[in-house]
């Protein structure tokens, strides 16, 4: 869910009196919509994230670092002139919408104090970060809207602030009985849980219905015309001690994965799938982090997945070529044939025959062999001409050949490739790919200046079984390399047999339990181009009968004395296994 007013709210209430009077020493800008504020207070450094994200646009404190690019956007150069060494004076939601406003006094570069109010709107894909000076005109914006783009609202340099247009709704804030009252009545044909959302500023749908459950036990209640003037005392009953609810909660799936993110506990959901936190910025980064994260490896990695693809696509065509060049070849032999028998039996052949009868001097039984012959030639010339016909097929056949087992090579290096990117979940496996493919001519070397960052290497997933033994499973060719490498020779390895996929490593030497074994050939199968499918085979075999050889592409090596199982494996197999670090 994207984060509605009533969250939004909590937050900023949360946050308000931890910020207040502190000082703003640093800024930075990961991302071109998302800003990260250090700021000193009460003798503490918290980090204020601001995302304008369109899918995951959001603010709460962090403690997540983020890469920064070499060199910081304009915006963020305009915001640090602006607001470095300023004080965080209010913290506001307005209006109990979207918008958030912090109001930081700082010092001009004429020695004045003046005011800046950095703005955060939480509109999906109209979120956007906006600076604006005391008397409420736009300094700059994260995202400019032009009136080509809108013809309601422009974010511009210059212009003055106008807020988003406002709905003809409630603030929680403002919510007495007496107010809402006409409201339930406006939209009574509606469903209470809609008859709420439509009446209330923020409250999203599963908000809504967690205020109708709270009213009638119900998501789905419904109001008599006698019933309004009570259920409107309740509502604003509720809405007034609502604040004083804790703890905030992140609501978890089937698969134990952040599902939803809620400031209080909501009845209207499973309460057993709710996991508390203790803060609501803890709960909003637990929620958010990883779906962030996802959501840009996805962007970073589209126009890597499409070219990938398109080679693939490509090879795909080549190999069916090859394949049919092989089929056309396998007559060779037939064409070698005809011409043999063309030469023994020259002297009863005469030039304008449509075909030749001969004997076929290979055959047991004594039979005959009928030759489709070219009536412009001679009977010498046609079998020259099949002569000619078997020595291509046969050229064509070794060509065809070495160039068929070329564009497997290249098919298994594309598709490892496509796997890789599958498998990353930061920029620096990201990168290791990206700089692979320029190695092999597939990209151009880039200019872009976060791409030339020096990151640190990727680091393996690791895991550790049941019985307490570190597993380590690769994330791409590169690290594939690194960790099969620096393995001991004693320690097992395991991939997927004759697919692209993970090298696996068992950190112990010796004889490896059952169960730690079985664990580690699930990661091999799960992380290989096999998946999703049955039982997938598993080669496994010490370290030190695994060797790479020269002049191969990473991640690609030869392995000895394996021993194979077959695994089929469920998503929460793999969950079972304690992740110590992604």
């Amino acid at each position: 869910m994207p984060m509605d007013g009533l969250t939004l709210g909590f937050v900023a209430r949360e946050m308000e009196p931890l910020l207040l009077g502190g000082r703003i020493d640093k800024v930075t800008q990961p991302e071109k919509d998302t800003l990260i504020l250090w700021i000193r207070a009460g003798s503490e450094n918290r980090r204020l994230l601001l995302c304008a994200s369109p899918n995951n646009a959001r603010c709460h404190l962090t403690a997540q670092n983020y890469p920064n690019p070499l060199e910081p956007p304009m915006f963020c150069m305009l915001l640090r002139k602006q607001l470095l060494g300023g004080r965080v004076q209010a913290l506001k939601q307005i209006g109990g919408d979207r918008v958030l406003h912090l109001t930081v006094d700082t010092v001009s570069e004429l020695g004045d104090h003046v005011e800046r109010v950095l703005i955060l709107e939480v509109m999906g894909r109209h979120s956007n970060l906006i600076l604006v000076d005391g008397q409420g005109r736009i300094i700059d914006a994260a995202r400019h809207v032009n009136q080509d783009m809108s013809r309601v609202r422009q974010i511009q340099p210059g212009l003055a602030y106008a807020p988003p247009p406002g709905q003809d709704k409630l603030s929680p804030d403002d919510a007495t009985a007496e107010r809402l009252l006409p409201y339930l009545e406006k939209y009574a044909a509606l469903p209470l849980a809609k008859t709420l959302g439509q009446s209330l500023t923020g409250f999203s749908a599963p908000a809504a219905r967690e205020l109708c459950c709270r009213l009638t036990g119900s998501v789905q209640g419904a109001l008599t015309p006698g019933e309004r003037p009570q259920a409107a005392e309740r509502a604003a009953d509720f809405l007034q001690r609502m604040k004083g609810l804790t703890p905030p909660v992140v609501l978890l799936d089937d698969q134990g994965d952040p599902a939803d993110v809620f400031p209080f506990p909501y009845v209207s959901c499973d309460t057993a799938r709710q996991k508390p936190f203790p803060s609501l910025s803890a709960a909003l980064e637990n929620y958010f982090g990883v779906r962030d994260q996802k959501d840009r490896m996805e962007q970073k990695s589209s126009s890597m997945v499409r070219l990938l693809k398109t080679h693939m696509e490509r090879c795909e065509k080549k190999l069916a070529l090859q394949n049919e060049e092989l089929a056309n070849a396998a007559r060779m032999e037939e064409y070698r044939l005809m011409g043999e028998l063309l030469n023994a039996n020259l002297w009863q052949l005469h030039r304008g025959q449509e075909a030749a009868v001969v004997p076929n001097y290979y055959d047991e039984a004594g039979g005959t062999v009928t030759i489709p012959l070219d009536k412009q030639l001679t009977p010498a010339q046609n079998a020259q001409r099949y002569f000619k016909k078997y020595q291509k097929a046969r050229s064509a056949r070794e060509t065809a050949a070495e160039q068929k087992e070329k564009t497997l090579a290249e098919l298994s290096f594309l598709e490892s490739a496509l796997l890789d990117v599958g498998k990353c979940v930061g920029e620096s496996e990201l990168n290791e790919i990206r700089g692979e493919l320029q190695r092999t001519g597939y990209l151009r070397a880039s200019m872009n200046r976060r791409q030339l960052k020096q990151l640190p290497p990727s680091r393996p997933y690791r895991y550790r079984s049941q019985d307490g033994i570190e597993i380590c499973v690769g994330k791409n060719s590169l690290q594939n390399d690194r960790l099969t490498g620096a393995a001991r020779g004693g320690e097992t390895w395991l991939h997927a047999k004759d697919m692209p996929g993970s090298h696996v490593i068992i950190r112990t030497e010796g004889e490896v339990p059952p169960t730690t074994l079985k664990q580690a050939a699930q990661l091999a199968a799960w992380y290989s181009k096999g998946q999703r499918s049955s039982s997938v085979p598993v080669d496994y075999t010490l370290r030190k009968y695994v060797k790479k050889p020269g002049g191969v592409p990473p991640g690609f090596v030869h392995y000895t004395n394996q021993r194979t199982v077959y695994m089929t494996v469920e998503e929460s197999d793999i969950r079972a296994i304690t992740l110590l670090e992604e």
